[in-house]
């Protein structure tokens, strides 16, 4: 089982340099994956969650690329519909190539409406936009040339990983595995509960992977075991949570120290601290 960090790239407790601190500390500790998240039009519903300032995804990961050397850097997840496909292919493409192919793609539908509004996509459509990006992402990333809107395109530079770079799938329903099966490499869903997560075997074809994020949230007592969710808890409780992950067929388990609110009032160091004891609880390295 392989581990990752959400690198929270957002917020005023946020700097550029707790972003490169965080990762390049991710990647001294053994983590495989450090992932950012994605709002490209921040509307206030989202700025709610996520607030400002907020380090556009794409450019934040081939930043990092250039300064860490081995671990993977990918989005968790970027909105399909948000981005046209054949430069949303040209900007990943490049970035796997750069990074000498340590790029992971995730992908989700999104939930903002304002956003959709503000650039100018049909927020009722959002599922069927997310099935075309992926094609058509899917293709570009694996062919010379492809015809687009009547056009050839020509793709080159090719990602570096064969035959694309991992892709990701987020969401928590059955659209979202549908997705998983029809054309993603890992099924990412955000904070599964326990049930999800014993499902994941049985509805996930062969050869897919399960990536599942859960939070890293570690207490000096023990949380009731009726209503905490996965990795909340003493480090006895959150092991025994990656135990019973690996169990359901993960082969990935992304780490959240976000607990809320709580991130709005806490300097990006002392999250920090959270993830070199994430690595000494859970023996990563």
């Amino acid at each position: 089982m392989k581990f990752g960090i959400n690198l929270p790239n957002f917020g005023a407790q946020m700097t550029p340099e707790g972003m490169l601190t965080w990762t390049r500390e991710a990647e001294r500790l053994g983590f495989d994956t450090v992932l950012v998240s994605d709002h490209l039009a921040l509307t206030d519903d989202a700025h709610r969650r996520s607030p400002a300032p907020f380090y556009e995804s794409l450019a934040t990961l081939s930043w990092l690329a250039g300064q860490t050397e081995t671990v993977r850097l990918g989005a968790g997840v970027l909105i399909a519909a948000h981005r046209h496909p054949i430069a949303l292919a040209r900007a990943t493409a490049t970035i796997d190539r750069l990074s000498g192919g340590r790029l992971v793609v995730g992908f989700g539908v999104g939930w903002a409406p304002r956003a959709f509004d503000v650039l100018g996509v049909d927020f009722r459509r959002r599922g069927a936009l997310t099935d075309h990006t992926l094609d058509a992402l899917v293709e570009a990333w694996t062919s010379d040339t492809v015809t687009y809107r009547g056009h050839r395109v020509h793709t080159a530079p090719r990602p570096v990983q064969d035959p694309h770079p991992p892709l990701w799938i987020g969401g928590n329903g059955p659209r979202a595995l549908e997705r998983v099966n029809r054309v993603g490499t890992a099924w990412h869903p955000l904070h599964p509960d326990r049930q999800l997560c014993a499902r994941a075997a049985g509805v996930l074809a062969e050869g897919k992977e399960f990536a599942p994020r859960i939070f890293f949230l570690p207490t000096n007592t023990p949380v009731d075991p009726n209503s905490r969710p996965l990795g909340y808890g003493t480090p006895d409780q959150i092991r025994a949570d990656i135990a019973f992950l690996r169990d359901a067929g993960a082969d990935h388990v992304i780490l959240d120290t976000d607990p809320g609110d709580q991130r709005l009032r806490r300097h990006w160091k002392e999250d920090l601290e959270l993830i070199r004891f994430a690595a000494q609880t859970l023996e990563i390295g």
